[in-house]
C-alpha cells in the first residue's frame, strides 16, 4: 500500500474502487456467472450475432470488417484489414461509423457512439435482440 498516491509514485482511483458493497456484489456477481454458466451463455449470444450479421455486412457497398472475441464485437470500415490501433483508423471510416450510428439509432438501436469504440454484449440481450440489430443493419444498408 506503501506504494499507492499520496505516498508512493502509483496513482490508483476509480468509482468505488475497494469498496465492501462492490466488491461484494463483484464476487457475487462471479458466482453467478460460474453458476450458471454465464461464459457460454455469453459466447452464445456472440456467436449467434456473427452468423446474423456477417451475411448483412457482405452486402455493403463498401467493406466492414466483423471482429469478435466473445461478448465484445467491433464493425471496422476500413479498405484493408481492421486497424489494430486507433492511430491507423482513416477519416472515411470514422464518418462511415458516424453515419450508421445515427441510422441505427433511428431504428432503435444503439451502438456505441464512436468508431473507436466496441459493443458489448450481456446476458440481458437476447436472439429477439439480435434479430432486430440484425433487421435495422439490413435496413440501412437499403435505398
Amino acid at each position: 500500500m506503501q506504494r499507492l498516491a499520496p505516498l508512493g509514485d502509483t496513482y490508483q482511483a476509480g468509482t468505488l474502487s475497494g469498496n465492501p458493497v462492490a466488491m461484494a456484489s463483484g464476487i457475487t456477481t462471479l458466482n453467478l456467472m460460474i453458476e450458471e454458466s454465464g461464459w457460454e451463455r455469453l459466447e452464445q449470444i456472440g456467436a449467434l450475432v456473427e452468423r446474423s450479421l456477417l451475411p448483412v455486412l457482405k452486402e455493403a457497398s463498401f467493406p466492414i470488417h466483423f471482429v469478435r472475441a466473445g461478448s465484445l464485437f467491433w464493425m471496422s470500415f476500413h479498405d484493408s484489414a481492421a486497424p489494430r490501433t486507433a492511430e491507423s483508423m482513416s477519416a472515411t471510416a470514422v464518418q462511415r461509423y458516424g453515419a450508421l450510428f445515427h441510422a441505427m439509432l433511428d431504428r432503435g438501436v444503439y451502438l456505441p457512439p464512436s468508431a473507436y469504440e466496441a459493443c458489448f454484449l450481456s446476458l440481458a440481450h437476447t436472439s429477439a435482440d439480435v434479430e432486430q440489430l440484425t433487421r435495422a443493419l439490413r435496413s440501412r444498408s437499403q435505398p
